[in-house]
């Protein structure tokens, strides 16, 4: 064999194994590598241009490459953030919240804490600069811890959806009051909000299933004195209503904006109060304007109806 023959045949194989150790690293941070990473694996700077202009390697952020293909999900789009805001970075807040499956949709902002300062802004992104971070993995991305994500959530978001978020975080047993009082502290961004919101808990806010059901439980029930219902979207006789009060034999359904539209699911409601209705329970409905705009002449509806079962008697 010839000995340029030779040369290729090494360069070849030393491609190889870079490339091998390439997407070892890269697969943990689902397709997504940095230059830093790329030059301690031994690839040289000369390597990665070429990789990229044959389009092995493509440019996804500033020093941030997705190896192989571009493919985005909301995974390829956290680690290009938390790889982009350098080593012991992670995802925080209310997107940490999001992603621990605390909150039923996302915060308007993706928040990314680092130990790093970071000079260049990316539209819709916030970066929090911290000295020292305590990460944890959540289904394959880099994110803050329990107690962590409590706090930055509550110093960022407003108290409903803290509230929501402790709720569930006791649906998913991973809520732990002491640890959470006693993180809280004067100065601790977020402490005064998380304590009002673990004095105020209520656990039923884990099983709504849309904003104007938070709505309810917090405004009708807390704050005009209905009590709380024993079922919140429980299987009653084979159907699923918003709120039910068992002593009472009373269905409450709330009706939001988006699931309560079509002429099916107006069908569909009316078959299902039908049903309730033959199996002795009253059923009574408000839409998203009375629980929003007139909380106090629902909870006196409610109230009427549990009084003259004598619930409160």
């Amino acid at each position: 064999m010839a000995l340029s023959e030779l040369c290729e045949s090494a360069s070849d194989i030393r491609i190889k194994t870079h490339k091998v150790r390439v997407g070892r690293v890269a697969g943990r941070q689902f397709g997504r590598i940095t230059r830093a990473q790329l030059r301690e694996l031994g690839v040289s700077a000369a390597t990665i241009a070429r990789w990229t202009g044959d389009g092995y390697l493509i440019p996804v952020l500033p020093h941030v490459f997705a190896v192989g293909a571009a493919v985005r999900t909301e995974d390829t789009r956290l680690w290009e953030l938390v790889l982009y805001a350098g080593p012991g970075a992670c995802v925080s807040h209310g997107t940490a919240a999001f992603r621990r499956g605390w909150l039923w949709y996302p915060v308007s902002a993706t928040h990314i804490s680092t130990p790093r300062q970071i000079t260049r802004q990316i539209p819709g992104v916030q970066f929090h600069s911290r000295r020292t971070l305590e990460r944890h993995d959540v289904n394959g991305i880099p994110c803050t811890g329990v107690t962590q994500t409590a706090l930055d959530l509550a110093a960022t978001e407003d108290l409903r959806l803290v509230r929501k978020a402790l709720a569930t975080m006791d649906y998913q047993r991973v809520l732990d009051e002491r640890e959470l009082r006693a993180a809280c502290g004067r100065g601790r961004a977020g402490s005064a909000k998380l304590l009002s919101a673990l004095n105020a808990h209520m656990p039923q806010l884990a099983l709504t299933r849309s904003e104007v059901e938070d709505l309810f439980l917090t405004t009708v029930c807390e704050q005009h004195g209905v009590p709380r219902p024993d079922g919140v979207n429980a299987i009653i006789h084979g159907e699923r209503p918003d709120f039910y009060w068992r002593e009472s034999n009373l269905v409450v359904e709330v009706d939001g904006q988006g699931n309560h539209g079509t002429r099916a699911q107006r069908r569909r409601d009316r078959d299902s109060e039908a049903k309730l209705r033959r199996h002795g329970i009253a059923v009574l409905r408000f839409d998203a304007e009375q629980v929003k705009f007139a909380p106090a002449q629902v909870a006196a509806d409610l109230l009427g109806r549990i009084l003259g079962t004598g619930m409160l008697g």
